[in-house]
């Protein structure tokens, strides 16, 4: 990881405007993060994946939902209207600036093979939680590793950040209501991919607080103390007190 951690959590404590007058690379990376439209690539468009989609296009970026059932894709598309289409998974990879993968974490090999021509390089935000009930063997495995490390794995030269994984998704599309209130922890090491997916964050209405780096995506679960909808400098506290 390039930075100590203390400076991670530093770091994601600052508005984009204060990294901008700190100068450096990420401050730059923020500032043009934050004027650009994007566009975003959802492979999983089910209550996370299209949830977020609708409040990312009502943000004002565009969206392609992608899922196993491309007429459900379409009938979103066509309900959340301006921006915003459906398509193929490789269709919604080739197409976003930032691709957000929302699925069973058992489906997560399959779209690493599927995909290998297109993910390396590509900012991906990895929503998906290991559940050995729902996904068996594989979610045991990446639980040992560390759910951040295993996906990496996974999909194999991605800029992978972890984010969307301990809150529930009714409050994703209410965090605008009151920005800022609800904090959103991640976890990543590529500043580019944590700077596109912070203004990101930042644009449905939460602030997001970086832990740490894709080893500590283990903590970005239900079941683990930083799960539930908590305050930012809460999870700030919290992350602290983790290793």
């Amino acid at each position: 990881m390039k930075h100590p951690r203390r400076i991670l959590l530093k770091v994601a404590g600052l508005a984009p405007a204060t990294l901008a007058v700190a100068g450096g690379p990420l401050a730059a990376l923020a500032a043009t993060a934050a004027e650009a439209k994007l566009k975003i690539g959802i492979i999983g468009s089910g209550r996370v994946g299209g949830t977020l989609g609708e409040v990312w296009a009502k943000a004002g970026h565009a969206v392609m939902f992608s899922s196993r059932d491309i007429d459900h894709d379409r009938s979103l598309a066509e309900k959340i209207g301006s921006d915003v289409r459906a398509g193929s998974p490789r269709e919604a990879a080739v197409f976003g600036d930032v691709l957000m993968i929302s699925v069973p974490y058992g489906a997560l090999p399959g779209i690493g093979q599927d995909l290998a021509d297109i993910i390396p390089g590509k900012v991906v935000i990895d929503t998906s939680n290991p559940i050995v009930g729902r996904d068996g063997e594989i979610a045991t495995w990446a639980r040992e590793k560390g759910a951040g490390l295993a996906t990496a794995e996974l999909l194999r030269g991605a800029r992978i950040v972890r984010a969307f994984n301990a809150i529930g998704y009714a409050q994703m599309g209410k965090a605008r209501e009151q920005p800022g209130r609800i904090g959103m922890p991640i976890a990543g090491e590529d500043e580019r991919a944590i700077a596109l997916v912070s203004r990101l964050v930042r644009d449905i209405g939460f602030e997001p607080v970086l832990i740490g780096g894709l080893a500590m995506g283990k903590y970005l679960m239900p079941g683990t103390p930083l799960a539930g909808e908590r305050a930012p400098d809460e999870i700030r506290k919290i992350a602290g007190t983790l290793n």
